[in-house]
Parts: structure tokens; C-alpha cells; sequence
């Protein structure tokens, strides 16, 4: 099963704040409980990230891609223009 990542971060969250055994979070959240510890993990892992601006380069390399994938949209699109004006000519 795949889980959203909101959800990895609320259970992410609760393991950290330490208020439940993760063996009790496991049960409520009905996942097991290595998951919990692998999640509290990364979270842990990733927290100096957001101080140190990695989350930003992270942001800047999805607008980077972002921009790319937008502009192959367009090639193939008229790509696909030309093939059908080609097969189909007006």
C-alpha cells in the first residue's frame, strides 16, 4: 500500500512528539511499526534541509523540469499538427 505524503508526515509528526509508543501509533494508524520508525527517520534526516535552503534548489529543480516538460509538450504538439496536416491536408 502506498501512502500519501501528508499522511507519512502526521504519523511522522506524532512519533516525534513522543506522546504514544510507536507500537501504539502503529496500531492506531493501522500500519506496522517499522514503517513509523522509517518515517520518523526521514523526517528527522530531512529537518536540516529546510534551514539550509535544499528545499528551495528542490523547488527550483521541479520549475526547471517543469518548464522543460512544458516545452516538449509543445514540439511534439506541433509535431502532431504537421503529421495530421500532412495526412489530412486542407
Amino acid at each position: 500500500m502506498v501512502h500519501e505524503a501528508g499522511f507519512k508526515c502526521k504519523v511522522a509528526l506524532e512519533a516525534i512528539r513522543a506522546e504514544l509508543t510507536i507500537a501504539e501509533i502503529a496500531t492506531k494508524y493501522q500500519i506496522h511499526g517499522s514503517m513509523v520508525s522509517k518515517w520518523k527517520a526521514q523526517v528527522l534526516d530531512e529537518m536540516p534541509g529546510i534551514f539550509t535552503g535544499a528545499i528551495k534548489s528542490v523547488k527550483n529543480l521541479q520549475e526547471v523540469e517543469t518548464k522543460r516538460l512544458y516545452e516538449q509538450i509543445g514540439k511534439l504538439q506541433m509535431t502532431v499538427d504537421f503529421l495530421k496536416n500532412a495526412v489530412y491536408p486542407r
